[in-house]
């Protein structure tokens, strides 16, 4: 059975006037395009230590498969904003598992998309350890009840946000956690 023990954050846009030709560009600025992606759920693995993007690329050699959480979004509309946010809640204790959550939305900017994102995986990991919390409140005040309940360690996101371009091409933005 394969547990990851390393995991880094990456994200990329790609336009070009083919859609799967613009995720393949989005894929490359996010540096995993030589990889066999697989897709997998939001658990953040325990004992999984958050290594850069430039270390994590180390570790990976072109064809490898590779476990992958990811947030995808596309659009072919002029001006229309689009974003894919990965979001990260860890709990204290480093032996339990935390979350990952993805969220791809459109109008929505990258510091919206991302907190929204961060907000989720944080509330995902609070109702796993019992936290109790509103949810009507606002993520500042819940992310402050979390941390505050000595439980959840640390919460963070990685975001990408675009505008579709005028002349109509594809415009795609990933964001992803990749797991070593």
């Amino acid at each position: 059975m394969f547990v990851p023990t390393k995991c880094f954050f990456t994200k990329g846009v790609g336009i070009h006037k083919d859609k799967l030709a613009s995720f393949e560009l989005a894929l490359r600025q996010a540096g995993i395009e030589k990889y066999n992606l697989v897709y997998v759920s939001s658990i953040f693995p325990p004992n999984c230590q958050l290594v850069s993007r430039e270390e994590g690329l180390q570790h990976l050699s072109p064809g490898s498969i590779v476990y992958v959480v990811m947030a995808r979004n596309e659009t072919n509309e002029p001006s229309r904003l689009v974003s894919a946010a990965i979001g990260h809640a860890m709990p204290k204790e480093s032996n339990t598992y935390g979350y990952l959550s993805e969220h791809h939305a459109f109008g929505e900017t990258a510091e919206v998309s991302g907190e929204y994102a961060e907000d989720l995986a944080a509330t995902m990991l609070a109702t796993t350890l019992g936290i109790e919390f509103d949810p009507d409140r606002a993520w500042q005040e819940r992310e402050q009840t979390y941390k505050a309940s000595g439980r959840i360690i640390s919460t963070t996101h990685t975001c990408q946000s675009a505008e579709g371009v005028m002349d109509g091409r594809w415009t795609t933005v990933i964001s992803a956690a990749v797991f070593l």
